[in-house]
């Protein structure tokens, strides 16, 4: 049966500024996030209004940037001119410039290089390369994936000898906040398993942890019930966040941070040649490929193993010994159930043969009926077989906290939040994942946005609620191998 521990939760939104930026700021992307982000920038970031520029390529957002004194360019960020742009706008007034990259299409790593040399502070919510990069069929699959754009990421890092002005990699919900619950999570978990220690302060001494509460890996397991007040036309791509970046997901290629318990490897999966080796990816899209996972609200769920950032990055942190013979490291995926209407959008963009129809949506707040995001980390495979941990937060939840975003929006904008709260704090720190952070610092900003953060203890597990008909060929001694959370083909 599920149990509950560590209920906190947060009706009311705070005021007041947690840090002030000493420059100019610019925002790149003025989509769902960017629109959710500056109301709260605004309230919990002090800057200088005639120094904050959005930068976009529709202008619709207009209206709502100027609604906060700030500036707007309607403008495309590219390869050839994101150095002519961006120099100016971040160097403008003096003081350390701030830049927010929360749009698709822009390369992280060569905005991320910009602003080393501008000594100007960086944040994302994803590591992007430019536009026609992941659909380009003449670069190889392995080259298209997270796990290649996170080395390109670490390469930068390395380039810098992790010193220089602070660049803050995926930082959002996920990646972003589920490190930090991953952190305090495991910190519950071994209470409750009666394993003495404290809060470790080093990478090393996390992993140790994790190994020693048993944890054979985790699911960044998600459920979106957050429904539309009217039915899904045909022929629109609707969902509750960037119907873009859903897409990009939805069509690459299925990655896993593959753990030292495994014993199968999937025939259509492959391993990397070069990097941190803490991942595969599979021959077949995100978006297409279906795992057993579980939520607290729905239970059990078949979930799509779309590819993240955090499912590299996390198992990489969590690594004990060398990349290419570990000791010990934990799988870790993303296990997402969307919207239905996102559900019912992928479906057809399949039958289409992956070709995103003309007309898209992203459902605001005032489009949505009822429902939640329900976004944790499930913990599996020690003595209390599995814990979830997470933020419930509901839509009713979000349009009391903040304007301009539904549930999955503001677990996502206040992540970047709490991760541009700690570069101005920690100015110095060069290129950092979430992993890096401090996580205490970091929840502490986040969390009166994230509706209830609790955790659930459960006793499903893959070989249970099956309900097929015909045979499988299942790993029925260790019920957390990932040859039986995959949703395949019958034998």
């Amino acid at each position: 049966m599920a149990g509950i521990t560590s209920p906190d939760e947060n009706p009311s939104a705070p005021e007041g500024l947690y840090a002030r930026a000493p420059g100019a700021v610019v925002m790149i992307g003025f989509g769902s996030i960017g629109r959710g982000l500056l109301p709260l920038m605004a309230r919990h970031i002090g800057f200088d209004p005639a120094r904050f520029t959005v930068i976009d390529p529709d202008g619709s957002g207009r209206a709502h940037a100027e609604s906060f004194g700030v500036g707007f360019m309607q403008l495309a960020i590219t390869r050839d001119n994101y150095r002519a742009v961006l120099e100016p706008l971040l160097t403008a007034g003096g003081g350390q410039g701030l830049c927010v990259n929360v749009s698709v299409d822009v390369s992280s790593v060569d905005v991320m290089r910009l602003c080393h040399e501008l000594d100007s502070l960086y944040i994302d919510s994803s590591v992007e390369p430019w536009e026609g990069y992941f659909h380009d069929k003449n670069i190889d699959i392995s080259a298209r994936t997270n796990y290649a754009m996170r080395e390109m990421m670490l390469t930068e890092g390395r380039a810098r000898n992790r010193g220089g002005a602070t660049a803050v990699s995926s930082c959002g919900a996920n990646p972003g906040m589920v490190s930090w619950l991953l952190k305090e999570a495991l910190v519950n978990l071994a209470a409750d398993l009666g394993i003495e220690t404290e809060i470790p302060e080093t990478r090393r001494d996390w992993a140790k942890l994790m190994q020693r509460c048993g944890v054979k890996g985790m699911h960044i397991a998600e459920r979106d019930t957050q429904r539309s007040s009217t039915p899904k036309p045909m022929n629109v791509f609707v969902n509750t966040w960037s119907v873009e970046g859903m897409v990009a997901e939805g069509l690459a290629a299925a990655e896993i941070g593959w753990g030292t318990h495994e014993r199968w490897l999937p025939p259509h999966a492959r391993r990397h040649k070069t990097g941190c080796m803490a991942a595969i990816y599979m021959l077949q899209s995100g978006g297409d490929t279906r795992v057993r996972s579980w939520c607290p609200t729905p239970g059990p769920q078949r979930a799509f193993l779309v590819p993240h950032h955090e499912s590299i990055a996390i198992a990489d942190y969590y690594t004990l010994g060398t990349a290419a013979h570990p000791e010990y490291r934990p799988t870790v995926h993303y296990a997402y159930r969307p919207s239905n209407v996102a559900v019912l959008s992928l479906e057809e963009m399949f039958e289409r043969g992956g070709k995103l129809p003309k007309k898209q949506q992203v459902l605001g707040e005032e489009d949505i009926l009822d429902g939640m995001d329900e976004l944790g980390v499930l913990l599996y495979g020690h003595a209390k077989n599995a814990y979830w941990y997470g933020s419930q937060l509901s839509i009713e939840e979000t349009r009391a906290l903040a304007p301009h975003q539904n549930a999955t929006g503001l677990q996502v904008s206040s992540g970047v939040l709490a991760g541009i709260v700690w570069a101005l704090e920690n100015p110095e720190a060069g290129v950092v994942e979430a992993d890096d952070m401090d996580f205490r610092r970091c929840l502490e900003i986040q969390k009166p946005y994230l509706g209830k953060v609790a955790g659930y203890y459960t006793d499903w597990h893959p070989l249970k609620n099956r309900g097929g008909l015909l045979p499988e060929s299942l790993d029925r001694d260790d019920p957390w191998q990932f040859k039986n959370v995959l949703v395949r083909q019958p034998a």
